[in-house]
């Protein structure tokens, strides 16, 4: 499985991005796709997850700011981020579990400006 992101990028605090995360390759029917991401000196978080049936998980602190989407057709997940703050910024990741275990794809670098 590949996964392809795009959509980071800079953004002022209160504004608004959306990221996409293409995999190719052998999906399973049964997958679940999401976002994390990591801050400088600090751990790997989740930020959403979503199954292809359509099931979320959110972290607290991004309820009601962030919402996960999928396209089933396109084995895509998209992160649409609103309300955006400093504390968002880091390198989101994009992670596909299947079958077979997870994959990640490269990231792509949020950044919020005060």
């Amino acid at each position: 499985v590949q996964l392809v992101e795009s959509g980071g990028g800079l953004v002022q605090a209160g504004g608004s991005l959306r990221l996409s995360c293409a995999a190719s390759g052998s999906i399973s029917s049964l997958s679940i796709m999401g976002w994390y991401r990591q801050a400088p000196g600090k751990q790997r978080e989740l930020v959403a997850t979503m199954s292809r049936g359509g099931s979320t998980n959110y972290a607290d602190s991004v309820k009601g700011r962030f919402t996960i989407s999928r396209d089933n057709a396109k084995n895509t997940v998209y992160l649409q981020m609103n309300n955006m703050k400093p504390e968002d910024t880091a390198v989101y990741y994009c992670r596909y579990t299947g079958w077979d275990g997870n994959y990640w794809g490269q990231g792509t670098q949020v950044t919020v400006s005060s």
